[in-house]
């Protein structure tokens, strides 16, 4: 055994602990498209509790009143998890805040103030000024709650005398946490991990509390950033299911978490997370939140145990440890040899759903195997990730007020492209027919006619599910409407359905945040600490 199979071996009693900050309900939210409804918070916020996730922060309940909801609802629900909610510097926030978090066994208050140059001027204040609302701030929130954590926005660009009072001050007023974000992502590793060192030497108290990070993905290194971090002192980092969030993303969780369980050599510290489920959950962030994977994604991505080169190839089939760091099913896959076809049963479906991390309840399961079996009578097999954008497509809101119910698509040359398409809407089955510039701009136009509406299309997005011409197409569509933006997807081996019924769902989904107004809309600004 060589030294450092040896230092992978060690017991992980041995490792200091590093807590998991989630914040993919509220900075991934954050995402441009990226809404959640209700039910998908709650879902999503289950999954990280049970995969072992330490803190979940669950949005910031004054932004609006289905944020207020979401939070709460999510706080009577946890299990283990700290339940966290965002506020802005100010005491309305953080009441209504408290509100919403102490429904759980543990809450926590967790509020900020941009304290660089930058961000000082945006509410006027002076650094004396601001060190009182800090000190006031933090002080109300520690009477609420006995779990506080504070967070100096854009901390890498304020100078290191004010973050260094501040940071005093927000210890000596009760806060448990500092959390310390790269908010635009500008920091490199060396200075993540000198900044948080200097800080737990200098800063008196320093020592008594826990330091967080919280990086960007802007010039690609929040990974690396949060890993510096925690090399420097810090012991819980703030991260994202895939990476999600605002610009390039934040630090994705799953990235994390498998560094410090492959280079345990190197990074000696330990998290409570479940490996094994991250593939599952990073698949239902990505349905729920419109945002696809990549290909190439770190961990999780549809490439990441693929080889196609020849000297790969034979290397993995000599010895997988000769091109693999780690083994798919550390992450949820696991290899079956089950392939289905349309005289597949129940059971089959069953374990092969398990298998790919997908447990689903008996009704759910036979939803599930009847749109199976229509898609095993178009195709001769069916592929893995057939099946799970057939789950996928099949997780609409039951209660959608526009629902697809027939498409008749007639193109090629000679005369423009025409759409005969019947949908539901609000329980009245309505039909229109229309002409267009190919059958999916015809089909669009004949949802708009059926359904007037004002949306821009910002994006229309095509791939295919798996090879040949028989695959199934996965259609990605955003809509922008005054400001909103959603994003819908479907599935089909008819690319023209599945784009009509990707389009749709966005409409549905514009539909939740015009008709709740004030509960999926943000109202508020971040910036607006006053």
């Amino acid at each position: 055994m060589t030294d450092t199979d040896k230092d992978r071996a060690a017991p992980q009693a041995q490792k200091d602990r590093v807590m998991i900050f989630d914040t993919t309900l509220r900075d991934g939210e954050q995402s441009p498209g990226a809404t959640m409804t209700h039910e998908e918070k709650l879902e999503i916020a289950g999954l990280l509790d049970d995969m072992g996730v330490d803190i979940i922060e669950a949005g910031f309940p004054i932004a609006s009143e289905g944020d207020f909801r979401a939070v709460s609802e999510i706080a009577k629900r946890s299990r283990d998890a700290v339940i966290c909610g965002l506020a802005r510097a100010n005491l309305k926030d953080i009441d209504r805040c408290w509100e919403a978090v102490k429904h759980a066994a543990r809450p926590r208050i967790h509020t900020f103030i941009g304290t660089s140059p930058l961000h000082r001027a945006i509410p006027n204040l002076s650094k004396d000024e601001m060190a009182e609302r800090i000190h006031e701030t933090v002080t109300h929130a520690r009477n609420l709650c006995d779990n506080v954590q504070w967070s100096p926005m854009d901390a890498t660009r304020t100078e290191w005398d004010y973050l260094a009072r501040v940071v005093e001050i927000a210890i000596k007023a009760g806060a448990t946490t500092i959390n310390i974000p790269d908010t635009v992502g500008y920091t490199a590793p060396v200075e993540s991990a000198d900044l948080i060192r200097r800080l737990i030497a200098e800063v008196p108290g320093a020592d008594e509390i826990v330091f967080a990070t919280h990086c960007h993905n802007d010039l690609g290194m929040a990974t690396a950033n949060a890993l510096a971090a925690v090399e420097g002192g810090a012991r819980q980092i703030e991260c994202t299911i895939n990476g999600l969030g605002e610009r390039a993303g934040n630090t994705a969780l799953e990235e994390v978490v498998m560094a410090m369980k492959v280079r345990g050599d190197i990074l000696p510290y330990q998290t409570r997370v479940d490996s094994t489920k991250l593939m599952h959950i990073s698949r239902r962030v990505a349905t729920v939140s419109g945002f696809n994977v990549q290909y190439n994604k770190a961990i999780v991505g549809k490439n990441a145990f693929a080889h196609e080169s020849g000297i790969h190839q034979d290397g993995m089939l000599k010895n997988a440890e000769t091109f693999e760091i780690m083994r798919p099913e550390d992450v949820g896959l696991t290899e079956t040899n089950i392939v289905l076809g349309k005289h597949s049963g129940r059971a089959a479906l069953r374990s092969k759903l398990k298998n790919l991390g997908i447990e689903l309840a008996d009704n759910q399961l036979g939803d599930v195997f009847v749109r199976f079996k229509e898609l095993a009578d178009r195709k001769k097999e069916v592929y893995d990730e057939d099946l799970i954008a057939l789950v996928q497509a099949g997780e609409d809101d039951t209660r959608d007020r526009l629902v697809v119910k027939s498409l008749r698509v007639v193109c090629g040359t000679g005369k423009p492209a025409e759409a005969d398409l019947t949908m539901t809407i609000d329980g009245v089955e309505k039909t229109a027919q229309m002409t267009g510039d190919g059958p999916v701009d015809a089909t669009f136009k004949a949802v708009r006619a059926l359904h007037p509406n004002q949306a821009r299309l910002q994006l229309y997005q095509v791939h295919a599910v798996t090879e040949g011409t028989d695959a199934q197409a996965t259609v990605s569509v955003r809509l922008e409407e005054e400001g909103n933006i959603a994003t819908g997807q479907s599935a089909d081996t008819d690319t023209v359905l599945a784009s009509a019924k990707a389009y749709v769902n966005a409409l549905n989904r514009l539909l939740i945040r015009r008709d709740r107004t004030g509960q999926d809309q943000k109202e508020i600004s971040y910036k607006d600490v006053g």
